[in-house]
């Protein structure tokens, strides 16, 4: 079969990308304090940002002859970012924690997307794994910012 490393990879990114949504609602929800009027729309970015990602990888996985994942149990069941339950006494500054240590996973499954997609030689892929890490480095240094450190991107 053709591809099936980076279908792999694509099929994982459906699971991180659909439980990262969840994340950035479930900060979006429970958000309180400093900066609340600023920071609560910014959440709206970041899921709509999320939820086009996960559309065209869903997409290129479908195109390749893939099948996504689409139930919750399927999407627990492969993520590799956390399940935590929502709480009001979570800091805005604990909620960008959680975002940046999620975003910085993500970067890792694009970066693998990348390598794996080059082997295989589907470049088509590779190009979209590419546009989303550079998009996720730079969510990775916005969020630094806010938590007044540096992206750490050479880690």
């Amino acid at each position: 079969m053709k591809y099936e490393k980076t279908k792999t990879v694509l099929n994982q990114l459906v699971a991180d990308l659909s439980q990262m949504s969840m994340v950035i609602h479930q900060t979006h929800w429970y958000m309180r304090g400093a900066n609340f009027l600023k920071l609560h729309p910014l959440m709206d970015d970041f899921m709509d940002e999320i939820n086009d990602e996960l559309d065209v990888i869903s997409e290129r996985l479908i195109t390749l002859g893939g099948s996504p994942f689409s139930t919750l149990g399927e999407m627990i069941e492969n993520t590799g970012i956390s399940d935590e339950k929502g709480d009001y006494s979570k800091s805005n500054q604990d909620h960008f924690r959680t975002l940046l240590a999620n975003y910085r996973y993500l970067d890792e499954v694009f970066a693998k997307g990348i390598e794996v997609s080059d082997e295989e030689k589907d470049y088509c892929t590779q190009d979209i794994f590419i546009g989303f890490k550079t998009d996720i480095e730079k969510k990775i240094w916005m969020i630094s910012a806010e938590l007044n450190e540096a992206p750490q991107l050479d880690k």
